[in-house]
């Protein structure tokens, strides 16, 4: 319940109270009015936080069972030594690679909006590749899961979600890229904004992605065991 609260917010502060204070160091018209982040915080506070206190109690309270296929053993039984390509620590990283591929093209001209001051205009193309993006989060992550699954590793709920948010960090990565190679920008203040707002975005679409694919690796998962014949 407290994580829930507190993750992102926990996130989201510091990186904007450090980018502010940079640009009040450059005295700078990016700066963030002092009541502007008062106000955020007290909507965080009395807003944000009673609702999910209050959404985690319902969730535990009134929240039904879960809807296991199939009998799980109390005991959790010691998961082998796996080989090198089924271990989780190869599979996350290779899983985000072909999710990235897919909006590999579409990521230059957002980067382009918003750090090159030019307009966006195709919505319903990137609408599009969103949808596959979620194709492709889905399927990747069932295969992810799949391998960890044959190599007799239980452990894949984090697997999944961590295989599908591994997308974010390709984003990251292309992002510097696309600063060094592909915009003029220089100095303290541009980079750290570059990287802190780019930062705050990647973790943001990390755990979209990561939750797309852990709903998706769900269903492929009961799925798969509600179909086992079990005497």
């Amino acid at each position: 319940m407290m994580l829930s609260a507190v993750m992102v917010p926990s996130v989201l502060f510091p990186v904007v109270f450090l980018l502010n204070l940079v640009a009040m160091h450059y005295n700078t018209v990016n700066t963030i009015p002092f009541m502007a982040v008062l106000k955020m915080a007290l909507i965080w506070v009395f807003v944000s936080f009673p609702l999910c206190v209050a959404g985690s109690m319902f969730g535990r309270h009134w929240g039904g069972k879960g809807n296991f296929p199939c009998r799980v053993n109390s005991i959790p039984r010691p998961i082998p030594e796996s080989v090198w390509y089924l271990q989780p620590n190869v599979v996350v990283p290779l899983a985000g690679i072909l999710p990235f591929g897919s909006i590999f093209i579409e990521m230059y001209f957002i980067l382009t909006s918003l750090w090159a001051n030019m307009y966006y205009y195709v919505y319903g193309f990137v609408l599009l590749v969103f949808a596959i993006l979620v194709v492709v989060l889905v399927c990747t992550t069932i295969v992810a899961v799949y391998f960890v699954l044959n190599g007799e590793n239980y452990h894949w709920q984090w697997v999944s979600f961590l295989s599908a948010a591994s997308t974010a960090g390709y984003v990251f990565l292309y992002s510097g890229y696309y600063l060094w190679f592909k915009t003029h920008q220089s100095g303290f203040m541009q980079i750290s904004f570059y990287f802190g707002y780019m930062g705050l975005f990647c973790a943001a679409l990390g755990v979209m992605c990561g939750s797309i694919g852990v709903m998706g690796s769900t269903v492929f998962v009961k799925q798969i065991y509600r179909n086992i014949k079990v005497d």
